[in-house]
């Protein structure tokens, strides 16, 4: 226990460090500093931590709570930066690999759809909604083209210039500029429209602190169709340093059913968990809920009699070369 304190201290001063110099520039646009200082916050945070950021000091909660925030203003920097860059493309679609971080959400968007496949067996979306999509939307792109060919998709963003990046990136695709919308909209104003999807995926930026996440999901609880399935991105460990934590309780008490929940252990950052809303509006919390994630250091992982019956997904590198899931 000691040296877990001990190591727990060491990574939360290095990321204080970290933050106390990213706040220092000037500019989060992408540059040599900005990239540099990121992705030394993204190689401390990635590897197993026995952190809980949820037992944080005040002090350490109040520099996190900053840090998701800047995190969160660089990214949408640099979203905004490459979907410019491939817009001057005859065809955007065709470079999208330029963007450095193309192969973590192609294997976030894997991830998320096998989730989908396994849990919520049967399900065959005709029209899902992506909350908080922003200027490069690839997890929307990637669902459509490779996972979900006959789905619609919605994309919501609270900004109008982000939807006018995203919809300039498939202009000259024929498929996807059919099959994907872009609406300016805050989650909050929307109450009739969600009862019309059959998946809601919900960024993992959408409701920074933990009350304004679980408001969102209440919300979509109240709205969404009986039986529909809900997509929410999460952190686990130290990754909570760079993305909200999301409790599966909180998504039990929003009405839904938490079908399963996976912390991944390479490169894709975000955790995933998967709900379902619950018929009768009465959620069932996370309590029987499958772990299906390998062990972490900072909490002891037992799957239940539901992990027994289905088992743990593939790893990332063998996903890669197995044959797709189709719903």
């Amino acid at each position: 226990m000691e040296a877990q304190n001990h190591e727990v201290a060491a990574l939360v001063e290095k990321i204080s460090g970290l933050h106390a110099a990213i706040a220092k520039l000037p500019s989060l646009s992408p540059s040599p500093a900005v990239d540099a200082l990121f992705t030394a916050l993204v190689t401390a945070c990635v590897p197993a931590s026995p952190v809980d950021v949820s037992r944080l000091g005040p002090d350490a909660q109040k520099m996190r709570e900053e840090l998701i925030r800047l995190c969160s203003d660089a990214e949408g920097q640099l979203e905004a930066h490459y979907a410019d860059t491939l817009a001057a493309f005859d065809n955007p679609l065709d470079h999208l690999a330029r963007f450095p971080y193309y192969r973590n959400y192609l294997d976030l968007s894997r991830l998320e759809y096998e989730l989908l496949a396994r849990y919520v067996p049967g399900l065959a979306p005709a029209r899902v909604a992506f909350v908080g999509s922003g200027p490069l939307p690839f997890s929307s792109l990637v669902l459509a083209a490779r996972h979900l060919p006959g789905t619609l998709f919605d994309n919501y963003d609270r900004c109008a210039a982000a939807n006018e990046r995203a919809k300039k990136l498939v202009r000259a695709d024929a498929d996807l500029s059919k099959r994907m919308s872009f609406r300016t909209a805050d989650v909050a104003d929307l109450t009739e429209e969600l009862a019309e999807y059959d998946v809601v995926f919900l960024a993992a930026l959408v409701g920074m602190a933990a009350e304004d996440k679980a408001r969102v999901v209440a919300h979509l609880g109240r709205h969404m169709a009986p039986g529909a399935a809900l997509v929410v991105r999460s952190a686990h460990g130290a990754r909570g340093f760079l993305y909200p934590v999301v409790d599966p309780e909180d998504i039990g008490r929003g009405g839904f059913e938490v079908l399963a929940v996976y912390h991944p252990d390479d490169e894709v950052i975000n955790s995933v968990i998967v709900p379902r809303k619950a018929a009768d509006g009465q959620g069932k919390g996370s309590g029987a809920a499958p772990v299906v994630s390998p062990p972490c250091k900072c909490c002891k992982m037992e799957a239940g009699a539901a992990t027994t019956a289905a088992p743990p997904l593939l790893k990332r590198e063998d996903m890669a070369a197995r044959e797709e899931v189709s719903f």
